[in-house]
């Protein structure tokens, strides 16, 4: 089960935090924060994107857990509202997972989903490659 640290728009664990403090400092960006959005597309019809970014935009969410900043645009977190960002190991590798209570239903490659409100079709010329 996830640790949730704190209540947001979005809440990371623990892991995941310390995984983002690594892969900041290990590219010299230690005044950035994690941008997280949603965007159409993907075979499930909405995507998760993640980018490092120095500032936020106006109009952002602005949740800081365990030294890390994590910025969400207003449209995204309608989408993201109390989903919790976590990190994972397996002999596959490793990756952040996105555990979001507003997906219905999500593609078999985790970054692709689906809620409530939307339409039971992918908008066409999306598409995530993940083959499902």
């Amino acid at each position: 089960m996830m640790e949730m640290v704190h209540e947001g728009v979005v809440n990371i664990t623990p892991i995941a935090a310390h995984k983002i403090r690594g892969l900041l400092e290990a590219k010299g960006l230690t005044q950035h924060g994690l941008r997280v959005f949603v965007q159409g597309g993907g075979c499930s019809g909405l995507s998760y994107g993640m980018a490092f970014e120095d500032q936020s935009e106006d109009g952002d969410e602005i949740i800081e857990q365990d030294g890390v900043k994590v910025f969400v645009d207003q449209i995204s977190a309608m989408y993201l509202s109390g989903a919790v960002i976590d990190y994972t190991e397996t002999l596959m590798g490793g990756g952040f997972r996105i555990d979001n209570p507003n997906a219905v239903s999500s593609c078999g490659c985790g970054h692709s989903f689906r809620t409530s409100g939307q339409a039971g079709a992918a908008p066409s010329g999306g598409g995530c490659g993940c083959g499902h």
